[in-house]
């Protein structure tokens, strides 16, 4: 947790500092920051008290929550199109979901630490409609990008690729670990970022340098 930790934070100043402030490095830089904040958060939950591992519980929800408005808007950047109605209303999505978890008083059941994850235990039904809301966006996502790269130049659709090899990098991983060991299927979110850390590096290494060079 805390090397993925260190690498999210270093991909997140890398950009700021290499490249121009732009729609798409402000993005990716929230996202790295955000996947930062779920390690941080993760890794206080297990060494911490019961009740600090509720507010640890809490801020790692919220950052998590809202990748999938920030990566569906990412799309939206690399291929130079407007943001759409679509994008807000995902964006409105992760808000509803961040206030639940950051004001509920009892959205999270408990937490069990199970090594190289933790699993957060949700109540019924906001672990349901959690898990939709996140498949859902992270598949608009993924269909939004192939669709865009298919009338997009070639820059343009090798950076859309990227972002759909981005999304593949940590869906298909969790789903071999989920399959191997059916016991992971309850820390899915916590398997999930450990991924996405590829996906950092695939964000920060690949995408933003195929379309702004260094100051640009």
């Amino acid at each position: 947790m805390l090397a993925t930790l260190v690498i999210e934070i270093g991909l997140a100043a890398y950009t700021v500092i290499r490249y121009r402030m732009t729609t798409l490095v402000r993005l990716a830089t929230s996202m790295l920051l955000l996947l930062a904040v779920f390690q941080f958060a993760e890794y206080n939950v297990c060494g911490r008290s019961s009740a600090s591992a509720l507010v640890y519980s809490r801020l790692g929800y919220i950052a998590i929550t809202l990748l999938p408005p920030l990566a569906l808007h990412a799309v939206y950047a690399i291929a130079k199109r407007k943001t759409t109605a679509l994008v807000w209303l995902a964006y409105a999505c992760g808000l509803g979901f961040a206030v639940v978890f950051g004001f509920h008083t009892s959205a999270f059941a408990g937490h069990i630490c199970a090594g190289n994850y933790a699993i957060f235990q949700l109540i019924h039904p906001i672990g349901g409609l959690y898990f939709a809301y996140y498949y859902f966006w992270v598949i608009v996502g993924i269909g939004l990008g192939l669709y865009f790269s298919i009338s997009s130049n070639q820059r343009t659709r090798e950076a859309l690729v990227l972002q759909v090899c981005g999304y593949l990098s940590f869906l298909l991983p969790t789903g071999i670990v989920n399959a191997v060991n059916p016991q992971t299927i309850s820390g899915i979110p916590s398997v999930m970022c450990g991924f996405a850390v590829l996906y950092a590096l695939i964000l920060a290494l690949g995408i933003i340098p195929s379309l702004q060079q260094p100051g640009e």
